[in-house]
């Protein structure tokens, strides 16, 4: 736009100049006072996919104090889930109570997750199948199948939002991943985390985007930076809060702390997560909820929002380690205002029960390892946990 105005006589370039400056400054005005979006409203549930947005973000959140009495959202996340597999086991009672030791925590106005695995039938396709007949099954080959009708368990659990954006939605192919969908939204969940899509869904008076990001071509890419900056600043002109599912990171006790730059595991490319955490913030996104690397990760507030770099493993039916940090989880609990700004959370500490159900953890471990990893990684920006589990504003 601006190669163009160059090329105009002067004195139309100069009012045009002096035009982009007024619509700019409106618009960053409007994104920071988070106002009611000029775009048709979308109804509350609904998936988008949209052009991306050509306004830039200047991501000052801090620039203006919120404004008093606003309507407030409270935000309910968890890490990853994985509910059992065909091949390694399910839940008894073909998954009837699967939650029920956390069902009581899931109570947010929107209740939101990583659903890692896949709501359908036998496909055709298995990613850990033998090549053929004669060949030897595929070792530390992990592929999560439950039937169709676990999904009324997860509507019943009080999920509103689950994220597909991760490594396991595509363990059975495309018509898996469809199934999927389809189940989740038979049942009255939304899902997000495909490629330029998101979800809004009008809660009270406040509309909240939430958008997933993953590794994988099958997803919204947390490694396209640039590209997730513009969804993420397209939710934002159709929502009041935004909220990001970020799944990226290496997994396991190695990978408890966060590294600047690329994180590589598998041989895979699993992002900058630091990088990729403060560009969404910087073009949009009121929090941020990390998971993959299946254990606690730390917390820091960037530019007055948190960022949860992983939340551990919430469930993993016998298929995640429940050994040491690999068993740790939790619940976050964040109130945000209508403007995205803070206005109170907590941190309810989890636990993987034998055999990799969702337990709470009266010991409150996950409050220990959050603090502890947080001084450690975010010396400067570190979110502080109280032994209640209470988190501190910015």
């Amino acid at each position: 736009m601006k190669s163009a105005l160059q090329h105009r006589p002067t004195a139309i370039g100069l009012f045009a100049f002096v035009a982009l400056v007024v619509v700019t400054a409106v618009t960053m005005t409007y994104r920071l006072t988070a106002s009611e979006s000029s775009f048709a409203p979308l109804s509350g549930g609904t998936s988008h996919a949209g052009p991306p947005a050509q306004s830039p973000s200047d991501g000052t959140h801090e620039s203006q104090p919120p404004a008093p009495n606003q309507p407030t959202v409270s935000i309910t996340g968890v890490g990853d889930i994985v509910m059992g597999s065909t091949r390694l086991g399910l839940p008894p009672n073909n998954g009837a109570g699967f939650f029920d030791d956390v069902k009581s925590e899931l109570d947010g106005d929107l209740v939101t997750g990583n659903f890692e695995g896949t709501l359908t039938e036998a496909t055709g396709h298995d990613k850990c199948a033998k090549e053929n007949k004669d060949a030897e099954p595929k070792e530390d080959c992990y592929a999560y199948r439950v039937p169709p009708s676990y999904a009324q368990h997860v509507a019943d659990a009080g999920f509103d939002v689950l994220s597909l954006a991760n490594n396991h939605t595509n363990d059975y192919g495309d018509l898996g991943l469809r199934n999927t969908q389809k189940e989740l939204k038979s049942v009255g969940v939304d899902y997000t985390g495909m490629p330029r899509q998101y979800v809004v869904r009008q809660v009270g008076e406040v509309k909240v985007a939430v958008l997933g990001f993953g590794p994988y071509g099958w997803q919204q890419k947390v490694t396209e930076i640039s590209k997730a900056k513009r969804l993420v600043e397209q939710a934002a002109t159709e929502a009041d809060v935004v909220v990001v599912h970020m799944q990226a990171g290496g997994e396991g006790t190695a990978y408890r702390h966060v590294k600047r730059g690329e994180e590589n595991y598998l041989g895979e490319n699993r992002g900058d997560v630091i990088a990729f955490s403060h560009a969404v913030v910087d073009a949009g996104a009121d929090l941020v909820i990390g998971h993959g690397p299946h254990v606690m990760r730390g917390m820091e507030w960037y530019d007055g929002r948190l960022i949860a770099y992983s939340l551990g493993s919430f469930a993993g039916y016998k298929a995640s380690s429940r050994e040491g940090a690999n068993g740790v989880g939790a619940i976050m609990k964040i109130t945000l205002r209508k403007d995205g700004s803070f206005d109170s959370g907590q941190v309810v500490p989890t636990k993987l029960a034998a055999p990799g159900l969702p337990a709470l953890d009266p010991k409150g471990q996950a409050i220990a390892d959050v603090n502890e990893l947080s001084e450690a990684d975010f010396p400067k920006s570190q979110a502080v946990i109280a032994k209640g589990g209470a988190i501190s504003a910015p």
